[in-house]
C-alpha cells in the first residue's frame, strides 16, 4: 500500500468516522444474542444497500453476509470479517447509547467491528474498482456461543476462491493506538465439560451407609488441578477450571449427586487431546475410589487461533507503516477464544487485536464486563489497518 493510496484511504475514513461512530451506536441500543441475529442481519443489508454495493448475499450459514467488490485489475480474493452478536449481560455503562434490550448488551465489541467493517464497505464502494482482485467482506452471526457462526458460514461457500483472510478485534485491556498479534498460536481453543458424580445419599449423622458425592467431588477438583501442573509439560501453556459445583440442600443430608462444570484452554491440539484423556482418566478412578460413579461429557468448542506466520509479519509491518513503528507489537499468548480459528484452520491470514481502551473516556472496563465500553476512534484505526492488510497482500500476489 503505497502512501497516496494511504493517504486516500485515511482521508475517506476519516470522512466516513461520524457514520461509523452513529452506525456502532445504533447496534449498540440493539444488541441480539448469538443465533439470533434477524434484526442485526436485516440492518446490515440494508446499510450496506445505502453504500451501493451491487454483491450481496445474505442468510449465508444463518444470518450471516458476503458483500464483495470485484476490482479492475486481475488479483487475488481477499476476506476481512467482523461478527455482530452480543452478550447475555445487563448493561451498567449508563451512556446515552446503551442497550434497550433488558439483559442483553455488546460487551465485547461486536458492534464496533461491525460498524468499522460497514466503513470498510463503504471504502471499497468509493473506489469503483481501482484495485487489484477481489474483496469479500464477512459479517459474521455467533461468535460468543458455540458451536459459533464460521463453520456454517464457511459451509455456506463464504471462503470459496479466498486467498487470505484478516479480522480484527478491538480490545480494551490494550491503549487505543496499539496494535498486537502473534505468529503461530495466538488465542486458546476452548473446550468445556461437565461431570455428573452419582453416589448413595443418606443421614449425615450415619455416613457409613452412604457413597459421599461431595466427598467425591472435592478430591476430583483437588486431582484435576494437577493434570497442568504434573501431566502437561512446563514448555506448554494449559489451563483446567472448575467453575462451578453443585450439591446437597441440607446440613444433615449427604449428597447422593454432584456436577462439576470446567473449562479447558490450550494451545496445541496435542495437549487439547492429552488433557481430554487425563480428565476422563481421573473422573473415572477418582470417582471409583471413593465408591461412586463419574459421568463426563466432555465438549470440543473452538479450537487455538493459529496464525499464519507471513501473514502476521505482513499485518504488524502493515501497523507500523500505518501507525508507527512503536504502535506495533508482539501479544502475548491470549487464553480466551475465537471462531475466527476456523477460516484460518482453511487459508492463510492473521487475528489482530487493535487497542480500544481510554481511562479518559472511561473505556478500563475487562470484555464480557457490563461496564464495558470503548475508545471508538479505535473503529478508524481497525478499518483502516484491514484495508492496508488487503492491499498489502494484493501487492504481494497480484
Amino acid at each position: 500500500m503505497d502512501n497516496q493510496r494511504r493517504l486516500e484511504a485515511e482521508r475517506t475514513l476519516e470522512r466516513l468516522m461520524p457514520r461509523m461512530v452513529e452506525h456502532r451506536r445504533h447496534l449498540h441500543r440493539h444488541p441480539e444474542l448469538s443465533f439470533q441475529e434477524a434484526r442485526t442481519s436485516s440492518w446490515i443489508a440494508e446499510r450496506l444497500a445505502d453504500i451501493g454495493c451491487g454483491s450481496v448475499r445474505t442468510a449465508v450459514g444463518g444470518f450471516g453476509i458476503v458483500a464483495e467488490w470485484t476490482g479492475l485489475e486481475p488479483g487475488p480474493t481477499v476476506a476481512l470479517r467482523a461478527d455482530m452478536d452480543a452478550l447475555p449481560i445487563e448493561e451498567e455503562t449508563g451512556a446515552d447509547y446503551a442497550s434497550t434490550v433488558p439483559g442483553v448488551m455488546h460487551a465485547c465489541g461486536h458492534d464496533a467491528h461491525t460498524a468499522g467493517l460497514l466503513g470498510v464497505a463503504a471504502y471499497y464502494e468509493s473506489l469503483q474498482g481501482a484495485f487489484k482482485g477481489t474483496r469479500r467482506l464477512l459479517f459474521q452471526p455467533a461468535e460468543e456461543l458455540t458451536p459459533g457462526g464460521a463453520k456454517p458460514m464457511i459451509e455456506a461457500g463464504a471462503l470459496s476462491g479466498v486467498d487470505a483472510i484478516y479480522g480484527v478485534h478491538l480490545w480494551s485491556p490494550l491503549p487505543a493506538g496499539r496494535v498486537e498479534t502473534r505468529a503461530g498460536a495466538f488465542m486458546a481453543g476452548v473446550d468445556e465439560f461437565t461431570i455428573d458424580i452419582v453416589g448413595r445419599g443418606g443421614h449425615g449423622g450415619m455416613p457409613q451407609h452412604t457413597a459421599d458425592a461431595i466427598v467425591a467431588g472435592a478430591a476430583l477438583v483437588t486431582a484435576l488441578q494437577t493434570i497442568v501442573s504434573r501431566n502437561v509439560s512446563p514448555l506448554e501453556t494449559a489451563v483446567v477450571t472448575i467453575g462451578s459445583f453443585q450439591a446437597g440442600e441440607a446440613s444433615n443430608i449427604i449428597a447422593g449427586h454432584c456436577r462439576l462444570k470446567g473449562t479447558v484452554r490450550t494451545f496445541d491440539l496435542g495437549v487439547r487431546d492429552q488433557i481430554r484423556a487425563r480428565i476422563r482418566e481421573l473422573t473415572r478412578s477418582v470417582c471409583a475410589g471413593y465408591g461412586t460413579e463419574g459421568r463426563l461429557d466432555y465438549r470440543e468448542g473452538y479450537p487455538p487461533v493459529i496464525n499464519d506466520e507471513a501473514e502476521a509479519a505482513r499485518c504488524l509491518r502493515t501497523a507500523a507503516m500505518l501507525f508507527g513503528e512503536d504502535a506495533a507489537g508482539l501479544s502475548e499468548l491470549i487464553t480466551a477464544g475465537e471462531d475466527f480459528a476456523y477460516y484460518l484452520e482453511r487459508i492463510p491470514g492473521c487475528f489482530v487485536f487493535v487497542g480500544a481502551g481510554n481511562p479518559e473516556l472511561g473505556a478500563v472496563y475487562p470484555h464480557h464486563h457490563p461496564r464495558f465500553d470503548i475508545d471508538e476512534s479505535s473503529m478508524k484505526q481497525a478499518a483502516l489497518l484491514l484495508i492496508g492488510c488487503a492491499e498489502s497482500f494484493a501487492d504481494a500476489n497480484g
